[in-house]
Order: structure tokens, then sequence, then C-alpha cells
């Protein structure tokens, strides 16, 4: 079983996401705050309706600022008035599909956002520590498990945005002491993704509303996992990133890496009456990578860290989220309350 986020390390820590606003980084803002951390975020307004940001009240428990990581200034001074001691920056365009209708605003920040962060974390003295989330599609496209060494690549503007960020990350010359960590994950699904595009939100947007789910690309392969999984060991991440730089992979067992059909069929037996879905025609869709896979050999050796939900529970605590906004539960309370299930889960 994984290890955990260790409390003593966490409580009254300074943590900044940039990001906040979007599914991971309200999903972790949350969770921080439950360690006793400090959290100050950082990110524009949630771009979808409804957003995880605003359903679970995650104003509530951080210092909000609506701002933009490609404006260095802003970034400088607030970085500076918080002064914090662990900089987590997942704010960035994070769709593929989104990337070919803007790549500009794809590169600008994904590229320049993180070279900003680290600009900034390199001259505030109170920053020890800085986690980089890039992603799974950063590797050169290969239907094996990519390990961390492996080439990067990109044939999307998204993906090899995130490869030209691990670059600036591995370059930039940062302080002496000042820690780093790369952080790759998989397929991230969980409550309260409202993301156009993406196929767990999809479904739950077209059962919610009655409707059947539209599949683009059924015999793709991706490596899913819940989101709780790989924010324990982003943070497991930070723990260990003293000085240095370190470079993770938080994938799922090789079992949750399953096709984009398959995992549709699962969705649809536990949603139960009227689930369905339709294989849409994509002639001239834009490519994306048939094979993911990640290998997490390093971070279950290096950090402890391994998967502690299977994809069928995954897949379970996903439903119940969705299932739970559409009865008008307190979807903090309920999503706090997911947060406490998967640390004690054995």
């Amino acid at each position: 079983m994984s290890r955990l986020p260790a409390p003593a390390f966490w409580r009254a820590k300074r943590v900044l996401v940039t990001g906040h606003t979007g599914f991971k980084g309200g999903w972790l803002a949350l969770w921080l705050a439950q360690l006793g951390a400090e959290v100050a975020g950082y990110a524009l307004a949630p771009d979808t309706v409804p957003d995880f940001f605003g359903l679970c009240g995650v104003e509530g428990v951080l210092r909000h600022q609506i701002a933009d990581v490609r404006a260095l200034d802003g970034l400088r001074r607030a970085v500076g008035e918080f002064r914090p001691h662990i900089i987590f920056h997942l704010a960035a365009q994070p769709l593929v599909r989104a990337s070919y209708a803007r790549p500009l605003e794809t590169y600008e920040t994904n590229i320049m956002g993180t070279a900003h962060v680290l600009c900034a974390a390199h001259e505030v003295e109170s920053v020890e520590r800085v986690v980089i989330v890039t992603s799974d599609k950063v590797y050169a496209e290969s239907d094996e498990a990519h390990e961390e060494d492996a080439p990067l690549g990109g044939k999307d503007p998204y993906s090899a945005s995130k490869a030209c960020a691990e670059l600036v990350a591995g370059s930039y010359p940062l302080r002496p002491g000042l820690g780093l960590a790369c952080v790759r994950a998989g397929n991230v699904i969980g409550g309260g993704d409202w993301a156009a595009e993406r196929l767990v939100p999809d479904f739950f947007r077209a059962m919610l509303a009655g409707q059947r789910l539209q599949l683009r690309n059924p015999h793709a392969i991706r490596p899913w996992q819940h989101v709780l999984d790989p924010l324990c060991g982003y943070m497991l991440a930070a723990e260990a990133a003293e000085t240095g730089k370190s470079t993770w992979n938080f994938g799922p067992a090789d079992t949750a890496a399953v096709s984009v059909g398959v995992l549709a069929e699962k969705l649809c037996a536990l949603w139960g009456a009227g689930a369905g879905y339709d294989v849409a025609p994509q002639n001239s869709a834009p490519h994306e990578a048939p094979v993911l896979r990640l290998s997490s050999a390093k971070a279950r050796a290096g950090l402890g860290w391994a998967p502690r939900l299977g994809l069928d529970e995954a897949l379970g605590a996903t439903a119940r989220w969705y299932q739970a906004f559409g009865q008008g539960a307190d979807m903090r309370a309920f999503s706090t309350a997911q947060i406490e299930a998967y640390c004690t889960h054995d």
C-alpha cells in the first residue's frame, strides 16, 4: 500500500498552487488544507460550467487570486507577498484537442508559464521546493510503458508544450538548495472534472442530461487513474525534493491501462438503466496517441508510492461523486469525505 503525505511535514507550510481553479488543482487545495497547510491559489477563473472550484467552495480554504501565469510581474509579486515554502505548478492549457485550435496560447501558457514560475521561485528565498506538473504525453510515442528516462516527444501542441516545459525545468538556473520535482501522471479521472472532450466528464454530462455518450476513438488505450492517486504522489515528491531535480511517473497498475471502449462499457454498467454510447465518426480528427502507458517503478522504489485504487474502485468513486452532485449534495463535504476514505483505504 502506498505511503501517504505526512501531516507533520505539511502542517503550517505555506503552499502556493497555480491552477487551483482547475480539476486537479481544486482537489489538491482541499487535501492540503485538510493536512493543515496554509494554501494560496493563483489561476485564471474556472472555464467550465459547472466547475469543481465553485461546487466545492475551494475559495473558502485558501487565499484566492485570479491571475495569469503568462504575466510575469504579477506572478513575481504574488510569490513575493505570500512567501510560500512550496509551489505546485498546475496552471496549464490542459487539453490535446484544444491545443490544435489554440496552439500559441498552449505554448505561451505551458512553456513560458513554467519559466515564469521558476523565475519567481528562484528570486524568493522562502521557496524551498517546486513541483512542476506535466503529463504522460511528454514522451515520444511508443507501445511500451514509459520510464522517466525515455525520450521526450510530442506530435500535438499540448504534448510538445509539456515536453518543452520539462526541458525548461531541467535547464533553468535555479539557486543552490532549491528542490525541483517534475511529475507525470496518466489519464486522471474523478468527480468534478467538467472539461470538454474528455471521456469521463463527457459520459457523466451526457448521463445527467439524459443523453448517450459519443465516443471518438474506442480503441485508444490510456492509463486511467483516480485523481487522488497522482496527487498523493505529487505531495510525496515534494516531501522528497530537498535539493536538485528529480522526475517521477505516477501511473496506475497495468490492468488499468484499457481502451476507451472498455472504460465506456464499465461506466455504463456502473450508471445502470439508460446508460449507453455511440461511436461518432472522426474522419478528419487531429492526431492523438493510440497507446499511452507509464512505468511507476521508480516512484514505488524511491517514494514508497503505489496506486491505492484499482480501476473499478476509481470508477466507482467517480460515479458516486457525480451521482451525489445530481442529488444536490454538499460537494465540499462529499469531496473531503472521499479524501478521508482514500487515506484509510486498505
